[in-house]
């Protein structure tokens, strides 16, 4: 796309995280960056560039400052509990140090608002978004095929997949929980799972436990998630909370079928027994009826998977939300050079 990327971390020093020194090593770059640039708009993503970037830019007097909660994050909760004060501290004087704020989702916006106390019109609800001309379902001759027998999968398998950080938010636990019963019913199912984190080995300990680790596929990273779509038949993905849920979004864009949690910003874009089938985060009977459900009944599955297609490609698609980030830059512009000239003219 032609955009400068510059990073913040002393890749080259890389010793900087073990004196407990490298949030100022990052600040003091960040500083020399804004001060040898000129910039009218900083756009912060996410809960350390909020927390470190926003003051640090308006010290420097960025013109327009915004930040951007795209995810329903551990610093807000845990299992429906709030925690981590300091970083409710932090990232209160970041959003006071803003000029607007983005949320992901209308529990990260109801958040901003009844618990950070934001003001409501300080906030603009803006869904995340998937590129639909990287996720292009049409597939090549051959090319399915090509990426199972790569990863080791049985072509005749029926591949139930699951995508995420492997830490508790995800819920890895339940979708192996639910694994096990469905290997017994659907013994050609197979298990992948796609992301890394710090509970790999205990999830690979329960996959042994449940005496499915021959099922089970831990494919650690992905980088290219459409190689990973294709070979899939069914998206399981059971989180406890969530921001907008982009692997779901790119799942429905390459036409497979879903079953989620009906949670957070899951519930709020996709409608049950239309776009996917969504379940409490803590109901194996039902995963397991549902992902039954779509694997017995392949009619039912492409019709979930082309309504949910239909609408990720309506409402969720890059270019609309850049439509919709565009015209809140060019507002938040318009209202501080309306500002800018008012001071000027009361001096």
């Amino acid at each position: 796309m032609g955009v400068p990327v510059h990073s913040l971390f002393p890749y080259e020093l890389e010793t900087f995280k073990y004196f407990g020194c490298l949030e100022a090593h990052m600040l003091i770059r960040l500083y020399l960056f804004l001060t040898r640039n000129r910039y009218d708009i900083t756009h912060s993503h996410l809960l350390w560039s909020i927390m470190m970037a926003t003051p640090m830019v308006a010290a420097c007097r960025v013109p327009v400052r915004l930040n951007h909660e795209q995810v329903y994050d551990v610093g807000r909760h845990v299992y429906g509990k709030e925690v981590i004060l300091g970083i409710r501290r932090r990232r209160r004087l970041s959003n006071s140090l803003c000029h607007h704020i983005i949320a992901g989702s209308n529990s990260i916006q109801k958040f901003a608002c009844e618990v950070e106390k934001v003001p409501p019109q300080k906030v603009s609800l803006i869904y995340n978004a998937v590129d639909l001309e990287r996720l292009n379902p049409v597939r090549a001759a051959g090319e399915r095929q090509k990426w199972r027998r790569i990863w080791g999968i049985p072509e005749d398998s029926l591949v139930v997949g699951g995508i995420g950080r492997l830490d508790p938010q995800k819920n890895f636990p339940m979708f192996l929980e639910v694994a096990a019963e469905v290997s017994v019913r659907f013994p050609e199912a197979m298990f992948v799972i796609a992301g890394d984190g710090k509970d790999r080995e205990a999830l690979e300990d329960l996959a042994r436990k449940l005496g499915i680790d021959q099922k089970v596929l831990f494919l650690g990273f992905v980088k290219e998630l459409r190689e990973l779509y294709l070979v899939m038949d069914l998206l399981l993905f059971p989180s406890l909370f969530e921001g907008t849920p982009l692997t779901i979004f790119g799942a429905l864009a390459m036409g497979l079928p879903v079953v989620a949690s009906g949670v957070d910003g899951i519930a709020e874009t996709l409608k049950n027994e239309r776009d996917a089938l969504l379940v409490p985060p803590e109901d194996k009977e039902l995963f397991v009826q549902q992902v039954c459900r779509l694997l017995k009944d392949r009619e039912l599955a492409q019709q979930l998977a082309k309504s949910g297609q239909e609408t990720v490609r309506r409402y969720y698609s890059a270019e609309v939300m850049v439509g919709q980030v565009e015209a809140l830059y060019l507002n938040l512009l318009e209202a501080n050079q309306k500002e800018f000239r008012r001071a000027r003219h009361a001096r």
